[in-house]
């Protein structure tokens, strides 16, 4: 393997990817103390109460439902005007009690939020199409399901939103490369794997691509979105346990992995580890090509 010029390189967390222009951030975060979460049935009960209601309910979703299925809903009324909102007592009730527990909050800044109660702590309401990483996931799977949702959902807090990706993202982001680089640098919580914006994705060296690669590499990612597709019924749970994952799906991986390790270097990667050394080796380029183009300060010592 490569060599490091510094051994015992850190890696720090960054605010803006080191060498991508996509930004990705966390879902939305209501802070509504529950009321503008409902289960299936409270919102069938919810709307038979208030139809007017339904169009502001959407499909709420977290890590847990992307992965295992199940469904939650959540009153997003960001674009609700005031004429629609009084014709809503229920809704309104809601409102009232997001208030009430705005304001019991400890914290300054969330009693501020409880001027503007009918919007989210964070709003991430997508209008198209958007890529979605879980926060969590378990250790056991090779491959942290990734994959898009559309509207009207609104993901949760505790996924992870790429909002204009392309299978060109899904594919790096799938891939066994990535995947090397999350589990080195990545946290943990409990023993399962966490995907932080900040030192995960944003440190990432992503590879040097031209259009034709790039489309032959969209092609193979649309392979495991396809062979996803075929197993109707199942939950990424399922598709990404190792022991129940899909031969077909397994295949299209494996294809899209090596395809992958191709743009990093010609000779094929024998293990994770090689591909996080040479991937550090990028990173550690990268840096230090930041680092002397930053302006000098005046006055500070380098």
């Amino acid at each position: 393997g490569k060599t490091l010029l510094n051994p015992h390189i850190v890696i720090e967390e960054r605010n803006i990817p080191l060498n991508t222009h996509k930004q990705i951030f966390i879902g939305s975060k209501p802070i509504d103390g529950g009321h503008y979460i409902f289960s299936e049935e409270e919102r069938t009960k919810f709307a038979s109460k208030e139809p007017k209601a339904e169009k502001f309910m959407h499909p709420f979703i977290g890590a847990e439902e992307f992965i295992n299925g199940g469904m939650r809903y959540i009153i997003a009324l960001q674009s609700a005007t005031p004429n629609e909102l009084r014709e809503l007592s229920f809704v309104k009730e809601r409102i009232e009690r997001v208030k009430e527990f705005r304001l019991k909050s400890s914290s300054a800044s969330t009693r501020q939020l409880a001027n503007t109660p009918t919007i989210f702590h964070v709003n991430v309401v997508p209008k198209l199409p958007y890529l979605v990483i879980p926060e969590v996931s378990s250790e056991k799977r090779e491959y942290v399901p990734i994959g898009w949702l559309e509207p009207p959902t609104i993901p949760s807090n505790l996924v992870r939103v790429l909002l204009d990706a392309d299978l060109y993202d899904f594919a790096i982001l799938t891939s066994r490369m990535h995947m090397a680089w999350m589990r080195t640098v990545g946290g943990r919580l409990e023993s399962r794997y966490r995907y932080s914006i900040g030192i995960v994705y944003n440190n990432f060296p992503w590879p040097e691509a031209d259009d034709a690669a790039k489309d032959k590499i969209r092609t193979l990612a649309q392979s495991i979105l396809d062979a996803r597709a075929a197993h109707e019924g199942a939950t990424l749970a399922d598709l990404y346990d190792p022991l129940t994952m899909p031969p077909d799906l397994r295949k299209a991986h494996q294809a899209l992995d090596s395809a992958i390790d191709r743009l990093y270097r010609r000779d094929p990667f024998p293990s994770d580890r090689e591909r996080v050394e040479h991937l550090f080796g990028l990173y550690e380029k990268l840096t230090a090509t930041l680092f002397t183009e930053a302006p000098r300060k005046k006055g500070r010592r380098r």
